[in-house]
């Protein structure tokens, strides 16, 4: 196996843009064989590295940090499976929810606008081979942003006051809580009621499918 290759950053926008759309229409596949990086065969694994595997072909370096992927740019990418109608089949995971630190955040200032102010989302086919459809930037209208907004106050304030057990996928018209954890087993301090600390399973935030589905449909083909 060929030593993996890592790009520089892009130094612009439109440098991104350019080497995300030379991507359109390459299988995964024949990606990591260009990159010198294996794919895993498992399932579970493979879902990861895909993401990593299309960080490495843009030159993103945010991995898991609060800002956005391409933190130079202010732009964050996403890569999302599509069906053959091009609709994302699964909730798109934004970010993990630090339980403590979430009664101190403001909307403006939180990670989850941090990673939603502009996003690259690269649509990858479900069927085999699995090929790279045509990525895209986006940044929310006033609209979609007044919505995320309403959905993060209400979930974080759940959160804040201890009501993290309490919370389901159901809250939320477009930004939803969901478990993000590599197993059942895993815990972590979180407030519960009556101000008393609890081990709870880790959480994030997801944006669920139909706005992911609606943000691929009427896409403006930049970021402004």
């Amino acid at each position: 196996m060929p030593v993996a290759l890592q790009l520089l950053p892009p130094r612009s926008t439109a440098e991104l843009a350019l080497r995300a759309e030379a991507l359109t229409g390459r299988t995964l596949s024949e990606l990591a064989d260009a990159l010198g990086v294996e794919l895993p065969t498992e399932p579970k694994r493979a879902k990861g590295a895909v993401g990593q595997l299309i960080e490495r072909a843009l030159g993103a370096c945010g991995g898991c940090a609060p800002g956005p992927d391409f933190a130079a740019l202010g732009v964050e990418l996403k890569t999302i499976p599509v069906g053959a109608d091009g609709r994302p089949r699964e909730s798109t995971f934004v970010c993990t929810i630090a339980p403590f630190e979430i009664a101190y955040e403001e909307w403006p200032s939180s990670r989850v606008r941090a990673k939603l102010s502009c996003v690259l989302w690269v649509p990858i086919a479900l069927a085999p081979p699995r090929r790279i459809q045509r990525p895209r930037l986006w940044r929310p209208s006033p609209a979609q942003e007044r919505a995320l907004r309403e959905d993060w106050e209400e979930l974080a304030g759940l959160v804040a006051t201890g009501a993290l057990e309490q919370l389901t996928a159901h809250r939320g018209r477009v930004l939803q809580v969901r478990p993000k954890a590599a197993h059942g087993r895993v815990r972590t301090l979180a407030p519960g009621p009556e101000e008393t600390p609890l081990f709870a399973l880790p959480r994030g935030f997801y944006l669920r499918a139909r706005f992911t589905a609606g943000i691929l449909a009427d896409l403006e083909p930049g970021c402004g």
